[in-house]
């Protein structure tokens, strides 16, 4: 049964990752932090990676409260309060990015790549060495910061989390600490992986070679009819209604639950 051995949060979305040990759940399904903040342009797009290659330029380090951000663009690092409206934290950025932009806040679920999937994403650190051992100058933390995953599981082959993806009309469902979580797709990945995390130059062809290697190391149990394309890597998770708070913790074990299993103590 594999057990849970990382927790990243992405505090202002597209920006670096902070690592913690214990992660409050939230009613969405989002952990407690993630994405609770980000960037929008003057005419209220996000500023992310998808669109912005130059966001890669820029490094954050959080304070273990979250409650500043020290960031970067090359030589010297400025302390910001990280509240919604912080003018000088939105001036900074718009000089590092070249365009205007403000410091947003989602305090009920943050702002999820998938709203329909607001619960963390999911990955085995042995398909994070896979997949980083497909590229030159890749290696495990480079592939982390690439993919940017909230939870990471120590399974006992690459992929293992496939069979966490829903393959059917019934969406697996699986344990970690007291909370129950739907399996709901594997993660559809868009042009950030392909470059570079700290400075966003490309890999050519690295999309194609991803997929050519993704498909030919598809596992036995992986939902095969959910891949119309194998550039895919990671779960996608929501999570089951809840009473009470709920919180997981690094070290909980992962349990896959059976179908129409009761869930008493939700």
């Amino acid at each position: 049964m594999p057990s849970l051995t990382r927790i990243t949060i992405y505090p202002i979305k597209s920006l670096d990752g902070h690592q913690v040990s214990r992660a409050e759940v939230l009613p969405s399904g989002a952990l407690a932090g993630d994405r609770r903040f980000a960037l929008q342009d003057s005419s209220g797009r996000f500023v992310n990676g998808k669109k912005f290659a130059a966001i890669h330029r820029i490094r954050a380090r959080f304070t273990a409260n979250l409650q500043s951000v020290s960031l970067s663009c090359g030589e010297g690092e400025e302390t910001f309060e990280l509240q919604a409206g912080n003018r000088l934290l939105a001036e900074w950025c718009s000089q590092a990015m070249g365009l205007s932009c403000q410091l947003v806040e989602n305090t009920a679920g943050g702002f999820p790549d998938d709203c329909e999937s607001p619960g963390p994403t999911l990955i085995s650190e042995a398909s994070l060495r896979e997949v980083a051992s497909w590229f030159e100058g890749v290696d495990l933390e480079e592939a982390r910061r690439r993919f940017r995953m909230n939870l990471e599981i120590d399974a006992e082959f690459p992929f293992w989390e496939d069979r966490l993806a829903a393959g059917t009309a019934e969406k697996p469902r699986f344990r970690i600490g007291s909370t129950v979580w739907y399996g709901r797709g594997v993660c559809a990945r868009c042009v950030v992986p392909t470059r570079d995390a700290m400075e966003g130059s490309v890999i050519a062809g690295f999309a194609k070679e991803f997929v050519r290697r993704r498909e030919e190391t598809l596992p036995d149990g992986s939902p095969r009819k959910r891949f119309d394309h194998f550039y895919r890597l990671g779960v996608n998770t929501s999570a089951m209604p809840q009473k009470g708070s709920k919180a997981i913790a690094v070290g909980e074990l992962l349990e896959e639950l059976q179908l129409g299993k009761s869930d008493c103590s939700l």
